[in-house]
């Protein structure tokens, strides 16, 4: 999916959901537990029950290591489920991988060619040798670690270098080999930003215009998507903004996919409203 298909994708809903698939066996509804795969079908019930409201979905990578190669093969079976029954959907592999050579090429084939993703993090702390082996697929995106919502990022993030934060050096330089190589780089590139920061949000957009922004963080972890909103959409929206929890676990019982749909479908109203206020509905 390219930028202008992603803003086509978000006005035709009228919303720039993310549904995050953060699925921990210890939180799916008990009766789900007994079966031979229970994280697939607890993921196929959010993704039916949410796909009206979402543009996006974004299993946490770390939730099915955990689980071994069992949860490894329930992955592979939710993203190609999305792939079959949802293609406009762009799923996104939060995996923060950040290596280079062979390495960072492997992961790339990993969740490019293997796994099917459309986009997966990236964290930029080895610098553009991590990054380049995925921004060489076209239609797929690297979305980079820029300034997280978790409380310790000050401690690199934000540090001074060469008279700005160290989060505003990273997003110029990826921006800048991207575009030395492929033109363009808002195709490719995106950067992740935490809700939690909502008034920084502003110093992130200043640095990357066009870019789309993935923010997590609203809903459990307490951000404000009036405020994200307000600091961080542009002309085409330029935003995904990622709930996990606040949605996948509102109910624990059999109706939790019922559950799920009410807090998507809220979530997406409060969307729609933000998206008349730059006049595109």
């Amino acid at each position: 999916m390219d930028y202008n298909g992603l803003y086509r994708h978000i006005m035709e809903k009228g919303s720039y959901l993310c549904v995050g698939l953060d699925t921990d066996t210890e939180k799916i509804p008990a009766h789900l537990r007994s079966g031979k795969e229970p994280v697939f079908e607890f993921n196929k019930a959010i993704i039916d029950a949410t796909a009206p409201y979402a543009v996006a979905y974004k299993p946490n990578i770390a939730f099915y290591e955990a689980e071994g190669t069992h949860g490894l093969e329930q992955l592979e079976k939710t993203v190609a489920y999305l792939g079959a029954e949802y293609p406009e959907m762009l799923v996104i592999a939060d995996a923060k991988r950040g290596d280079i050579g062979n390495t960072a090429d492997r992961y790339a084939k990993a969740f490019f060619e293997v796994m099917d993703f459309g986009a997966v993090t990236l964290s930029p702390y080895m610098g553009s040798d991590a990054i380049r082996p995925f921004l060489r697929y076209e239609g797929r995106w690297s979305i980079v670690l820029a300034l997280t919502s978790n409380p310790s990022a000050e401690e690199f993030e934000t540090l001074s270098v060469c008279g700005e934060p160290l989060y505003q050096t990273v997003i110029k330089k990826t921006i800048r080999f991207a575009e030395n190589e492929y033109g363009s780089s808002k195709d490719r590139l995106m950067f992740v930003v935490g809700a939690t920061r909502a008034e920084e949000i502003a110093s992130v957009r200043s640095c990357c215009p066009e870019h789309f922004l993935l923010v997590p963080g609203v809903g459990a972890q307490g951000g404000s998507l009036a405020e994200v909103a307000r600091y961080g959409m542009n002309s085409k929206c330029g935003l995904i903004v990622n709930s996990s929890r606040g949605i996948i676990y509102a109910s624990s019982g059999k109706d939790f996919a019922e559950a799920a749909a009410v807090k998507a479908k809220e979530m997406a109203a409060e969307m729609r409203k933000t998206l008349c206020g730059i006049g595109k509905i």
